[in-house]
């Protein structure tokens, strides 16, 4: 077995090489010195990767969530969540929480959750005397919230990789996210009690205004559900519904809030555009890696490895999480799950493990690794947009973290709650 490939990956990941070009790099010599094989095929794979049409949602649910920042949706959704939850202890901290899990129904993007939410409410929070390590470390870790809640990206591209329904596997979310909704809000509250942090209105919002406010939301409110509910009863496919959740936020944008205009155009198309290259580039260099895997064996190698070491999925489950956890550390998750799902979901079947229940579980774990020092996506992004120091924000998410990991320890090993919602649906 040539493991040449996977020494050269993990060289390139350390020296801070982009992960799609440390993906290309580590093959590259290992098809060169291989008789049997052509350099050509990198090519090869590199295109026909791109040549499905499942792939087509990525970039349809990215595109949907860039017009929504600007279409007026998501500052509704937070006039929405501080009727909700703005009367409470820490209310701005307990508003942000709030209009992450109702972003997670919008956007599918925890990193664009993220940097909208610093410019949108840490300002305000930092008015109100937040601390403002502490209010990046709020949206930092609110922000795992938003890529668990369906329409999630992440989940869409593990659907594709393990030929899993995609309505299934996004249904599968509801339940973690109201999970981590609210054992963040109690954190919230612990801390905001302790540094005497007020709430943002004075007296809880009154039955008119919450309807009021939820009525302005329900554009919003109503395309997860719409899109778990298409697809359910095969109204179209998860590229179709991405295309309808484009035009959909388009209408109520222009027509409905009359916020979007046509100049806004250019910078979505520009984000939507930066955002799914990535995501893309990435998917297709995973391709040529994972030929490579296939033709040493490797899946089948380590399988039965896993297999005779232990048939208890429960031990499985856990050596997942363990390693998914550290390589979050140091690894983009999303590469992570493109790299490593298909690698263990056969192994996971083969020991009775759910699918849908096994895509959530790789899913809330590289969720936590944005917030996990050294490398968190999400604490880099919110120090960067605040120009705070990623220290401060890493040692504020600590609490949040411990909550995250004790939710992603419950569904790991009761995954009715992950279930339980797709085997209504379906």
């Amino acid at each position: 077995m040539n493991l040449l490939p996977v020494v050269i990956l993990f060289v390139c990941f350390f020296m801070g090489v982009p992960v799609a070009f440390s993906l290309i790099a580590s093959v590259l010599a290992y098809f060169i010195m291989d008789p049997y094989l052509s350099v050509s095929i990198i090519a090869q794979r590199l295109v026909s990767s791109t040549e499905s049409v499942s792939l087509m949602a990525i970039p349809f649910f990215v595109t949907a969530g860039a017009i929504m920042n600007y279409s007026g949706i998501s500052s509704r959704l937070m006039k929405m969540a501080d009727a909700l939850v703005g009367h409470m202890i820490g209310g701005l901290g307990q508003v942000n929480v709030v209009l992450s899990t109702l972003m997670g129904g919008v956007s599918g993007s925890g990193a664009a959750d993220a940097a909208w939410e610093c410019k949108i409410l840490v300002p305000e929070m930092e008015k109100r005397g937040y601390d403002i390590g502490f209010s990046g470390a709020v949206t930092a870790a609110t922000a795992i919230i938003t890529p668990i809640i369906p329409p999630s990206v992440a989940l869409v591209i593990y659907a594709f990789l393990t030929e899993q329904p995609t309505g299934k596997v996004l249904a599968g979310g509801y339940i973690p996210g109201l999970l981590l909704t609210v054992v963040m809000m109690l954190v919230v509250r612990h801390i905001s009690k302790k540094r005497n942090y007020k709430p943002s209105r004075q007296q809880r919002a009154t039955a008119k205004e919450i309807v009021r406010v939820s009525l302005e939301g329900l554009w919003a409110l109503l395309l997860p559900f719409g899109l778990i509910l298409g697809l359910r009863f095969g109204l179209f496919s998860a590229t179709e519904g991405g295309a309808l959740m484009c035009l959909y936020s388009l209408i109520v944008g222009m027509f409905v809030y009359k916020e979007l205009k046509l100049k806004h155009l250019i910078d979505i198309v520009k984000e939507a555009t930066i955002s799914t290259a990535s995501v893309m580039l990435i998917l297709c260099a995973s391709s040529v890696f994972s030929y490579y895997l296939s033709w040493e064996r490797i899946p089948a190698q380590l399988s039965a490895y896993i297999i005779s070491t232990s048939t208890n999925k429960y031990v499985f489950l856990a050596a997942v999480n363990i390693l998914f956890l550290i390589l979050g550390m140091f690894l983009d998750g999303t590469a992570s799950m493109i790299i490593l799902a298909p690698l263990f979901a056969p192994i996971a079947v083969s020991l009775g493990v759910d699918l849908v229940h096994f895509g959530l579980v790789l899913a809330l774990n590289i969720a936590i690794g944005a917030i996990t020092p050294p490398f968190g996506l999400y604490a880099f992004i919110v120090s960067s947009t605040l120009r705070i120091r990623t220290e401060s924000v890493f040692k504020e998410l600590m609490p949040f973290l411990a909550v995250s990991i004790l939710v992603l320890i419950l569904i790991t090993y009761v995954p009715w709650l992950i279930t339980v919602i797709p085997n209504l649906i379906y």
